[in-house]
């Protein structure tokens, strides 16, 4: 029987330009308020713990990042169509004190908090990469166009002021022109690359191992019991 997440994989495509450049593009601000939240309230939450005022910050963190971790699933999923399961267990019945034993001993709990503080260094790396190279694409296919209101109407390179190369007209810029368009195809390529990477990147923390998929199924498979006797 095909379950409904190999169906989903079966179909996954590349992500799509768009997509992955949207997804590139948010990915520094979300790291970097995420990682802020992070360093500020973790280091907080432990150090007032014992005088109990910090157990409920670091609940709240534990419940935030849970809560963030499937708002990103689902950015992952909108964005570059890569779907990713739930790896949560389910919480026991009974006591809270019980339920939050079990989110804390639940190893995605933890690999939610990596995710994220992860997401701010991997978010630089994939803006910067991405900046540069479109800003530089665009650079050299605009060049024909934009050189004339350049100081003294021309384009120098390495800068104004050490003229290796000069570009004063239209047919002098049309090479350099050329070979922005090959700069495109090698930023639309590596657009789709690094969103392809992180799409497994995300797959691997946020996602479900083997293991726990089948202590996933072992913990619902007691769950509907107990609630077969019950009922």
């Amino acid at each position: 029987m095909v379950t409904a997440s190999a169906t989903r994989e079966a179909g996954r495509r590349d992500p799509a330009f768009g997509g992955s450049l949207a997804f590139l593009l948010l990915s520094l601000p979300l790291g970097i308020v995420a990682f802020s939240l992070l360093v500020g309230l973790i280091p907080a939450g432990i150090g007032t713990a014992v005088v109990w005022v910090g157990l409920p910050i670091l609940a709240l963190v534990v419940l935030s990042v849970r809560g963030a971790a499937r708002m990103e699933r689902a950015r992952v999923y909108a964005l570059l169509d890569t779907y990713i399961d739930l790896p949560y267990l389910p919480l026991p019945p009974g006591r809270q004190v019980e339920r939050w034993k079990a989110r804390i001993k639940d190893l995605s709990t933890w690999r939610d908090i990596a995710y994220f503080f992860l997401l701010f260094p991997l978010g630089l790396v994939e803006f910067v990469l991405v900046t540069t190279f479109w800003a530089t694409s665009l650079g050299l296919v605009g060049l024909p166009i934009y050189y004339r209101f350049l100081p003294d109407g021309a384009y120098f390179f390495p800068s104004y002021d050490l003229r290796w190369l000069t570009v004063d007209s239209t047919v002098s810029a049309l090479p350099w022109a050329a070979l922005g368009v090959l700069f495109v195809a090698l930023s639309v390529a590596l657009t789709k690359a690094l969103a392809g990477l992180h799409a497994r990147f995300a797959k691997a923390l946020l996602g479900p191992t083997v293991a726990q998929r089948h202590r996933m199924e072992k913990a619902w498979n007691e769950v509907e019991e107990m609630n077969t006797v019950t009922g």
